[in-house]
């Protein structure tokens, strides 16, 4: 609210300064035809105190009009009316200072209307004339106070959307992590029924996962490398319990320190665990490559598929993860293949348009 209030302060004093220059300029170009006889220091000088004076007009019409427009809440033919009587008022006191000030005392002259013919306190040319000046500024500076207040607004609505994305990302995450571990708790759980001797070593690998996710991946980004590593170290549990599955990661970063959001890649890693592995298939596989070429991230993971699928047990996780795609990267391309005996994955991310909260 306080940089909102110093930021109009700012631009209000930078119309004003720039409002005074143009009219002590136009009326000094104008003073040179009106008074010819007077030297252009005193021309000078008459014009920079006149417009000054004016400023005692203009000012309060200007801050009227304002506040009736943005505080008085009545009916519009009252709200009218208002505005006709501030102008008017403003038009006799601009009158007032031209006829009874200007010119007798600063000029020294007497005011006329075509420089013979004395011109009086009030009539229809001379009004025309003081009306005319000062709605000339008032549409200028209603029209930098509206274009502000849009701006001001504009930035408003920004900062709500990004909140807003911000705690849909959070919740998004909140319900990736837990569906994480409910299903490498399942693993674990299996291996225990078995006796497994591995099965500390799983406790140990999903302990640095769960340190992963509770830390790291509470940031809003983190480098692509820390990332696959955590991949690595899900992959690794997976390899523990389930023998004869065939896993293939290949990773290659030219930038291995390219920020991305956790916990996007892992999910299909994941999903195509879950595709992946039956003890029905004769020879079950998952291949996963990485690349990160000049910025953009290149995605792709085939898995064979079990006989009985279990997509009913993916959808939630992938449309929370297609969700947080839509939101930070709007630009990317996913394509998801579903065929009789495999499951395809490619995304591709451009950070160079990337959304940032």
């Amino acid at each position: 609210m306080k940089s909102n209030r110093k930021s109009k302060l700012q631009i209000h004093l930078l119309f004003w300064v720039l409002y005074y220059l143009l009219e002590a300029y136009l009326d000094f170009y104008w003073s040179r035809y009106q008074f010819p006889d007077f030297k252009w220091q005193i021309r000078l000088q008459n014009t920079l105190i006149l417009e000054l004076g004016y400023f005692l007009v203009k000012i309060p019409l200007a801050y009227s009009l304002l506040y009736v427009y943005e505080k008085v809440s009545v009916k519009n033919i009252f709200k009218y009316g208002l505005y006709i009587l501030i102008v008017v008022i403003a038009v006799l006191g601009h009158r007032f200072f031209t006829h009874y000030i200007i010119y007798p005392y600063i000029y020294t002259v007497t005011e006329t209307l075509d420089g013979k013919q004395p011109s009086g306190f009030l009539n229809g040319y001379v009004a025309f004339n003081s009306f005319m000046d000062l709605i000339f500024m008032v549409g200028l500076i209603f029209g930098v106070e509206i274009t502000r207040q849009k701006n001001v607004l504009k930035d408003q609505i920004s900062q709500l959307k990004s909140e807003k994305l911000d705690q849909e990302l959070t919740m998004l995450k909140a319900q990736i992590n837990p569906h994480f571990l409910f299903n490498t708790l399942n693993n674990i759980y299996g291996m225990a029924l078995k006796k497994a001797d591995e099965t500390p070593d799983v406790i140990l690998q999903l302990s640095k996962i769960m340190r992963y996710n509770i830390y790291e991946a509470a940031e809003k980004n983190i480098s692509i490398e820390k990332d696959i590593d955590n991949i690595k170290d899900f992959i690794q549990i997976q390899k523990i319990r389930h023998r004869q599955l065939t896993v293939d990661l290949v990773v290659n970063l030219d930038n291995p320190s390219q920020d991305i959001s956790p916990l996007i890649l892992i999910q299909f890693v994941e999903n195509a665990f879950k595709h992946g592995v039956s003890e029905s298939l004769g020879q079950a596989y998952i291949h996963i490559s990485i690349q990160l070429q000049n910025g953009i991230l290149t995605y792709f993971i085939e898995n064979s598929k079990e006989e009985k699928s279990h997509e009913h047990s993916t959808k939630i996780g992938l449309k929370n993860i297609r969700r947080q795609l839509e939101l930070l990267y709007p630009k990317h391309t996913l394509s998801v293949e579903n065929r009789s005996d495999r499951y395809i994955v490619n995304l591709t991310i451009d950070f160079h348009d990337t959304f940032s909260l």
